[in-house]
């Protein structure tokens, strides 16, 4: 596909139509800590939320109802529109974020990837199913006829992430899953990065033209300030909400939510610290690797990820010592990097001065001192397992490259630092051959603290697969029993509908006897596939 010319405009789109009148406000470039001149960006009305939310509500039933094939050939097409916008997109991508463009260009490979990846899952139809049991007239009391399928929720709203101008945004994993699973979306663009939701908002404007979609199967609509979230999760026709960003910024959505007549799940991925266990035997014989591989892993980003690694438990011990001393020389020869908003680098200077000051906690080392607007500086600190379990307060997230190292005294101050800890997207297990042991006692204590277990790796990378879970116990997020990446996430925004005695010509397609192909089905208890 050759490159798509596009000039911003400062609009938004509702039902695939431009809008955008009255008060705007202006992109803002992190690395020079400076305003980007010329267009400005038209912030939302409660009006204009209203319209996108009914032209989501009209387009629903339509849009479920379109035949899997074209369902996914728009998302394929998203993807393609995405990719024709070419070097204009990574070049405001990475003025409105301060990422450079390494980074910036294999984001937009895995948004890319995700949407085709669930453009198959849509065509592979194991998501719907399928179950089928046959009236039996003879038994007593006669058994129905029931069949049972998953259809979408509804319209779907969608934050986008500070973190991810791309892959977790305007066509990013939720927006992605929602749409694959047949619900229209409406997107609450981050106002970090208007320019670059302005971009591919056109792109999946321009794909729903393309194949064929109603015209509310997309809106986005931006603005500054909570009012244009809220608004939106609170309209009667949203029926879910994807959220990616902080833990008050999650579950200020929750409360609109609940408090709704109708309350509707919000999927939100919030906070964790993603605790990393260093076993002895791995400790002790290969201590300045894993601070190589530590350092590189709290750094990647300004470590501003969602699995950045915030915490490290070890046994006191020369292992540790050794750890410790090579992590704090890497961390002091750290350059400072620009984080994405000026928001999110006052918060970690903060929380890193909130850490500092601590009586209980050691600094091991800080980066290189910055030298340019909203530059992060790289924070170790070091605390005793006792201190740790007295202080609440040190298993809250400072989002950046800030970790804290706890020395336990032995094995049951490590297990109860473990068992004190709030729910986490990720741990990480250390280990050598010797350490077997120690490793399979702590398996079942994470299983029920984390939704990913790793081993000898770094938590920073989330593989966008069929087998991969980025979700957690709360707080890491609203509901522990969902990912938000991978093709499981499509479950998030489907329920469970039965059909009793209804007459086969009334009944889905899917659901006649012998219109299942290549879809496993379960029919009258045993799995079939077609």
């Amino acid at each position: 596909m050759n490159a798509t010319t596009v000039t911003l405009t400062g609009e938004f789109f509702i039902a695939g139509e431009r809008r955008g009148t009255g008060e705007t406000f202006h992109a803002y470039d992190p690395a020079r800590g400076a305003s980007i001149e010329g267009i400005g960006f038209f912030s939302a009305t409660d009006q204009d939320v209203a319209d996108a939310c009914a032209a989501a509500e009209n387009a629903a039933i339509s849009y479920a109802d379109l035949p899997l094939e074209r369902r996914a050939a728009f998302l394929e097409t998203i993807a393609s529109e995405i990719e024709a916008l070419g070097d204009a997109l990574l070049t405001r991508a990475c003025a409105e974020s301060g990422l450079p463009l390494a980074r910036i260009t294999g984001e937009r490979g895995r948004t890319c990837g995700q949407l085709r990846l669930f453009a198959a899952e849509v065509r592979d139809g194991q998501w719907l199913k399928l179950r089928i049991d046959h009236a039996d007239p003879a038994r007593t009391p006669p058994k129905p006829d029931l069949r049972l399928r998953m259809i979408p929720l509804g319209p779907v709203a969608v934050f986008g992430a500070s973190n991810f101008p791309l892959a977790f945004s305007t066509a990013g994993g939720d927006t992605a899953s929602a749409l694959a699973a047949g619900c229209p979306v409406v997107v609450k663009g981050h106002p970090a990065h208007p320019g670059t939701a302005e971009l591919v908002a056109g792109a999946i404007t321009r794909a729903a033209a393309h194949t064929g979609m109603p015209a509310g199967v997309f809106s986005l609509v931006t603005g500054t300030g909570n009012a244009i979230g809220a608004a939106l999760v609170a309209d009667p026709r949203i029926q879910a909400v994807g959220f990616t960003g902080s833990r008050s910024g999650g579950e200020a959505l929750m409360k609109i939510a609940a408090a709704r007549p109708q309350p509707i799940p919000v999927y939100a991925e919030m906070s964790a610290i993603n605790p990393v266990i260093l076993l002895p035997a791995a400790l002790a014989a290969r201590s300045e690797s894993l601070a190589a591989g530590f350092v590189g892993s709290l750094t990647m980003g300004s470590g501003q990820f969602c699995t950045n690694p915030g915490l490290v438990l070890a046994l006191e011990g020369a292992g540790l010592d050794a750890f410790l001393g090579e992590a704090g020389r890497l961390v002091e020869a750290q350059n400072p990097q620009t984080m994405l908003t000026a928001g999110i680098h006052s918060a970690y200077e903060k929380g890193s001065a909130a850490l500092a000051a601590t009586p209980e906690v050691q600094t091991i080392a800080r980066g290189i001192h910055p030298t340019g607007p909203h530059e992060g500086r790289a924070a170790l600190f070091s605390v005793t397992a006792a201190d740790w379990l007295a202080r609440s307060e040190l298993q809250h997230e400072v989002f950046g490259a800030s970790s804290i190292v706890v020395r336990c005294a032995d094995r049951e101050e490590l297990l109860a630092v473990l068992r004190g800890l709030e729910g986490q997207l990720t741990a990480t297990l250390h280990m050598d051959k010797a350490d077997l042991v120690d490793a399979r006692a702590l398996l079942p204590l994470l299983e029920r603290r984390v939704g990913r277990i790793l081993a000898n790796g770094w938590p920073t990378g989330v593989e966008v697969t069929h087998a991969i879970n980025h979700g957690g116990p709360y707080p890491a997020t609203s509901d522990g029993r969902t990912t938000s990446v991978g093709t499981l996430a499509i479950d998030r925004f489907l329920r469970p509908v039965a059909y009793q005695d209804i007459p086969d010509a009334l009944l889905p397609d899917a659901l006649r006897d012998g219109h299942q192909p290549g879809v496993l089905a379960r029919i009258d208890g045993a799995w079939h596939l077609a």
